[in-house]
């Protein structure tokens, strides 16, 4: 087996907890090895680190499976997927969470996500790739599903040096899955749909929700496929808008709203939520409680300032819009925008909207979308409720 030997003082980096070791960090690869072999991690004094997967190719070259000299094989994969689906079994449903959340659940880069009888897979490095079947395998044999689709259509995979890809796994995959979150019926696009089909980390925030929507005006920015929105309808709102720039999305929506006996409260426009925003609030509209659940505004630090613009003008503009007493319910996926850093736009929104705040919560994402303190990278979403008043 070939050993990574680090350069001094990056041995650190591995004692810290952080999963990652970069290509700069290393001082040289002794020993035969294929792009994506498990390596010894060394450092440069020639003590053993941990068992990692190394690819030359990629800026993270090591990404580390175990702190312990062990082997990583099929029995460790099977391992590790048990460990993965065994927490999950203490709180969730597993036939709508995240079965295994890479770098989290100790298999780095992969993703799989259960809707229904459905899992959707996503390989995002190549050493993980290699371990591709024995996971299939593994996952068949603990959660017992009708069928796993791969969605590997990431560009991500191609500083892998790994082509994009989809297809079937295992078994039989619709084109559409139903599922039930928090008694939320949904359709689930696993195929074509937005990464695996539909954002899971925001199951428990969207419960969150419920006692402040009850009998009251909702308006839905970035709805997608509808789920903030049907959950505001499931829970009681007496008239909902979602908007979503794309018109598919709205289409999809609108389904998942009949499917849920719910048209008849809640529909969607197919709108630019920036331009809606902007229009309504100048117009004077108003609501009881607004939602704001974008996608990332930037996935780069060198995008973080025009990014923070971009959170603080939609903030602003619901701000204007809520009834007092109303709530502001606002969200951030962009890893890139730190929780400190979002609230800090929240506040400054509300300054410039001349109203006063009350934080009722500040959440972060699902529990089976778990974070590793020593990776501040594991932790992403945020989600603030906000209580406005004038």
């Amino acid at each position: 087996m070939a050993s990574a030997i680090l350069i001094p003082g990056k041995e650190k980096r591995v004692y810290s907890g952080h999963p990652w070791i970069f290509r700069s960090d290393i001082a040289k690869v002794e020993g035969d090895f294929v792009p994506g072999d498990i390596v010894d991690v060394m450092s440069a004094k020639g003590r053993f680190l941990a068992k990692a997967y190394y690819n030359p190719q990629s800026q993270i070259a090591l990404r580390i499976m175990s702190l312990k000299d062990e082997p990583i094989d099929r029995a460790f994969i099977f391992r590790r997927v048990k460990e993965a689906v065994d927490y999950r079994r203490t709180f969730a449903d597993l036939r709508s969470c995240r079965l295994i959340f890479a770098e989290s659940d100790r298999l780095p880069a992969l993703i799989v996500d259960s809707f229904g009888d459905v899992l959707v897979l996503q390989c995002l490095a190549l050493g993980m790739e290699r371990f591709k079947q024995d996971v299939v395998d593994a996952l068949v044999e603990e959660v017992h599903p009708a069928g796993i689709w791969e969605r590997n259509d990431v560009p991500v995979r191609k500083l892998e040096g790994m082509e994009m890809t989809t297809g079937l796994l295992y078994g039989e995959v619709p084109d559409r899955v139903e599922m039930v979150e928090n008694g939320v019926h949904f359709w689930v696009d696993v195929k074509e749909g937005q990464k695996t089909g539909f954002f899971l980390d925001q199951k428990e925030n969207r419960a969150a929700i419920a006692p402040f929507v009850k009998g009251k005006t909702v308006l839905d920015c970035f709805t997608h496929t509808g789920s903030f929105a049907l959950h505001a309808g499931y829970y009681g709102a007496a008239e909902v808008t979602g908007v979503d720039i794309s018109g598919f999305a709205c289409e999809f929506a609108t389904e998942n709203a009949k499917l849920n006996h719910l048209e008849d409260r809640v529909h969607f426009v197919e709108a630019n939520a920036f331009d809606l925003l902007g229009q309504q609030s100048r117009d004077g509209t108003k609501y009881d409680v607004v939602i704001l659940d974008p996608p990332a505004f930037t996935k780069t630090r060198s995008a973080i300032a025009s990014a923070t613009r971009g959170y603080k003008e939609i903030n602003l503009r619901a701000m204007k819009m809520i009834k007092p007493g109303g709530y502001l319910i606002t969200c951030s996926c962009s890893q890139h925008i730190l929780p400190d850093a979002f609230m800090n736009i929240v506040r400054d929104a509300a300054h410039d909207a001349h109203v006063q705040l009350r934080q009722v919560e500040y959440r972060t994402q699902g529990k089976d979308h778990p974070i590793l303190p020593a990776a501040p990278e594991t932790q992403y979403l945020k989600c603030g409720i906000f209580q406005i008043f004038d």
